[in-house]
């Protein structure tokens, strides 16, 4: 039995809005889900250490569909695989009211997921729950643009601090300034991402009880995200074109 909320953080902890095919690999009761975005522009996976479902290896091709499914159900729900000819063809979801049936693909039809080549970092920023809506709320409050500069600089006390800038920097656009202390060994970066995904990816994890977010020189990003039985983790790489 695994818990209805629990399996949709799940799926929207991958999902993101845009990835949809993922493969899911289930080893003594623990998930994982190795996921790239359709733009190629962040690569990451999601583990879940108390996933009762048989040792399997079982391809999600529409992630969309699937959390459609499980919308009408409640509370705890019972996974059960079904197969033919040694390949996983039907995922079965019941809980107290409904039988579902899921139709799954051919796990080597799903495009393989590529690994990081992971640099030095040199900005370490812990999240607390605070910072996440703050962050969510200045990019909704800005919404008509993706742009986010990711800078390193030094406060009115001289302290080293990191800025979120949403909005476009040049001219008189609108633009909100969020500033976070972290542990920061080098200044002066100014390095743009899409802010449309960095709130998704906030967005999703919003149930997290520790949160860091990892920059590097180079122009990548991480995030990674823990609850009691989940973890979550995002390369995100720099925009390439900006108006910054």
């Amino acid at each position: 039995m695994i818990n209805k909320i629990l399996l949709q953080s799940i799926l929207n902890k991958y999902h993101l809005g845009v990835n949809q095919s993922v493969k899911w690999v289930i080893n003594n009761n623990n998930l994982e889900i190795d996921f790239v975005s359709p733009t190629k522009d962040i690569i990451g996976k999601v583990l879940c250490s108390d996933f009762k479902l048989e040792d399997s290896e079982i391809a999600i091709y529409d992630t969309k569909k699937l959390s459609n499914l499980l919308s009408i159900c409640q509370g705890d729900l019972l996974l059960e695989l079904e197969k033919s000819h040694k390949i996983y063809t039907k995922l079965n979801i019941s809980d107290a009211s409904f039988n579902l049936t899921y139709a799954l693909s051919d796990p080597l039809l799903m495009e393989k997921v590529g690994t990081v080549n992971v640099p030095q970092w040199v900005v370490e920023i812990p999240l607390e729950k605070e910072n996440i809506a703050n962050l969510i709320k200045a990019k909704s409050a800005l919404g008509e643009t993706d742009n986010m500069l990711f800078t390193t600089t030094q406060n009115l006390d001289n302290e080293d601090i990191c800025e979120f800038v949403f909005g476009d920097e040049m001219g008189h656009n609108n633009k909100i300034i969020y500033q976070i202390l972290g542990d920061i060994r080098e200044t002066d970066l100014k390095i743009p991402f899409n802010s449309e995904m960095f709130k998704s990816i906030l967005q999703v994890n919003k149930d997290m009880e520790e949160g860091k977010i990892y920059v590097s020189s180079m122009g990548l990003m991480k995030l990674e995200f823990k609850t009691d039985t989940i973890y979550s983790e995002y390369f995100m790489v720099r925009k390439a074109e900006t108006s910054f």
